[in-house]
């Protein structure tokens, strides 16, 4: 542990002119008298840690000192090629590794390109989660992407509705989608399909010790994108035909799903004497094309199925009746027996 750190402090030291006693101890996460003791060790190694004394000292490397241990571990590299999500790299234990890798790629760049993490850093930032909806770190992902990186079968707990299942997987890589993990792994009979199962779903995960040889032609990328149109697909069983304005048609990809959007104005039928269009718009079900379809307003007009219909002509009449009798009173308030004005 402190010969990681020691080399830690090295390479924060290589990469930057000088630090301050308390900018090393919170890049180290130790305090500053361990900081001071750390570079007496180093300075008694051999290597020529020079400390400025006043309120403006630090720490520096004098004589164009270079460490030679900026080779990157096979965890570092692979870690470095995810640095661009550090929210990830932390729900799945790797930004220790993550942060080595940087250090190691900053301590080998020319002086005048060593703020170009920093940089970057400013400009460009990742955030995966949805909006309005707090995400969840599964207690598990650490174990599971653990196994990923190994290629190391897991024997795993997974709750599907009101049951568990016991399976022993072949985990092939995660995907976050939306502020949701994901794993896509093959049963470990190493001829089946390829499944996804969702982490928090999971109730335990016990990693064996065999592992297992990835089938080359597995693409992750690919196989995610083929699952998640085909669930999406999936759970389109319903079929609404809708009469869409030009505002209508617009704003349709807005109010549903993007399938049903893309499906519904691939072929609009040709515009009316009042320049509206009728589509078939694919649904999860009626109830959901009635929350999804509310959001046109005026812009559309259900012609089928004639249940949902009846129930927008219903909701029609109710709101004609709410704004029909002109502005409420000014003060908004209660009438004089207590009613609502």
């Amino acid at each position: 542990m402190r010969a990681a750190r020691l080399i830690k402090m090295v390479l924060l030291l290589q990469s930057r002119p000088a630090m301050t006693a308390a900018e090393l101890a919170a890049e180290l996460e130790v305090s500053e008298r361990t900081v001071t003791r750390d570079a007496q060790a180093l300075s008694e190694a051999g290597v020529p840690v020079y400390a400025d004394r006043g309120r403006a000292g630090g720490y520096r490397l004098v004589g164009g000192y270079r460490t030679r241990l900026t080779g990157l571990a096979r965890s570092e590299a692979e870690a470095l090629f995810l640095s661009g999500v550090p929210g990830a790299l932390r729900e799945m234990g790797l930004d220790d590794a993550a942060s080595a890798a940087r250090l190691k790629v900053s301590a080998a760049l020319l002086p005048s390109l060593r703020d170009a993490p920093d940089s970057a850093g400013r400009r460009f930032h990742l955030d995966a989660p949805a909006w309005f909806r707090e995400p969840e770190t599964p207690a598990l992902l650490p174990a599971v992407a653990e196994a990923v990186w190994d290629d190391r079968r897991i024997r795993a707990v997974y709750r599907r509705g009101e049951s568990t299942v016991e399976r022993e997987l072949e985990p092939y890589g995660l995907v976050l989608k939306a502020g949701v993990w994901y794993l896509c792994a093959r049963v470990s009979d190493g001829h089946g399909d390829f499944r996804t199962y969702r982490i928090d779903r999971f109730g335990a995960v016990d990693p064996l010790e065999e592992r297992f040889t990835r089938d080359p032609d597995f693409d992750l990328p690919g196989h995610w994108a083929g699952q998640a149109e085909r669930f999406a697909r999936s759970i389109l069983r319903a079929e609404v035909v809708v009469r869409l304005s030009a505002d209508g048609v617009r704003r349709l990809r807005y109010a549903v799903d993007p399938l049903s959007a893309r499906e519904a104005l691939a072929e609009p039928g040709e515009p009316d004497g009042e320049g509206w269009v009728t589509v078939t718009v694919p649904v999860e079900s009626e109830e959901v094309a009635y929350t999804q379809l509310t959001a046109l307003g005026a812009e559309a007009e259900v012609l089928a199925p004639a249940s949902l219909r009846q129930r927008f002509a219903a909701d029609a009449a109710r709101l004609a009746a709410r704004y029909g009798n002109g502005a409420p009173d000014e003060d908004g308030g209660p009438d004089e027996d207590g009613g609502a004005r």
